[in-house]
């Protein structure tokens, strides 16, 4: 089996309210969707669409974000959202302000973004990736008749490892984690603890052709066989029962 990574190039700004199922089927490439493609967006362009693009001279930082501005030399209305789209600081050192987000992602910034956007504005995580990811679904089946499963991704750092990866933040019409406990391995021993967070490699893998200035926010994945059902991003965010490291 050869899986096939397809670009959908869109040249223009995402606006609030834009339709993005019909910019993508308007693009350049003309991609024609088949049933069980996998569609990625990424979270700006879900982000702008949404309306989560917010303009810093609007924003007025409290003593306590202006505290940690001036410690960490940075601006300190973005420390204010950050602070805002925090459950809880995970850790603040060398300027950097690892947080819990209010979704329970644990990342730089609570998520909160000043690329690919106008100077003087942030983009915030949407509300609820796994509905953004759920609606487009729809629109898809409705436009193109085609039963697709849609990732909406983000590029996050991760633990113990330099750099980034894309992952994903939202899903829907596919499961999180493939699960192989109980199954045999080459050996036939049982497997008993592997979970597999498919919907993170695809993102990391789409990643390889849509970059960061390629104007290519949306992915099809051709030829992975998967099962299509109702599934939420919470399932690949580790309890913390489960973390060790918390």
């Amino acid at each position: 089996m050869t899986i096939e990574i397809i670009p959908v190039c869109i040249e223009d700004e995402i606006k609030q309210d834009d339709d993005l199922v019909e910019l993508m089927l308007a693009s350049k490439s003309k991609p024609q969707l088949q049933d069980g493609d996998i569609v990625v967006f990424t979270q700006k362009i879900i982000s702008k669409q949404e309306g989560k693009t917010i303009a810093l001279p609007n924003i007025h930082p409290d003593l306590l974000a202006t505290g940690i501005a001036s410690e960490y030399q940075k601006d300190p209305r973005v420390v204010q959202l950050i602070l805002d789209q925090s459950r809880r600081i995970v850790r603040m050192r060398n300027g950097i302000i690892i947080s819990e987000t209010l979704h329970g992602f644990i990342c730089a910034n609570a998520g909160v973004d000043e690329s690919n956007v106008r100077n003087g504005y942030v983009t915030l995580l949407p509300n609820n990736s796994d509905k953004s990811a759920e609606m487009i679904c729809r629109q898809i089946k409705e436009k193109t008749g085609k039963t697709t499963a849609v990732i909406i991704s983000d590029t996050f750092g991760r633990p113990f490892r330099q750099g980034q990866v894309n992952i994903a933040i939202g899903v829907a019409g596919i499961d999180a984690i493939v699960d192989y406990a109980g199954m045999k391995d080459a050996f036939g021993r049982i497997l008993r603890v592997t979970a597999i967070a498919i919907a993170d490699e695809l993102c990391s893998a789409t990643e390889l052709v849509m970059g960061k200035s390629l104007h290519a926010p949306i992915s099809i994945v051709r030829n992975y066989n998967f099962v299509n059902v109702s599934s939420t991003i919470n399932k690949i965010i580790r309890s913390r029962y489960d973390d060790l490291f918390r």
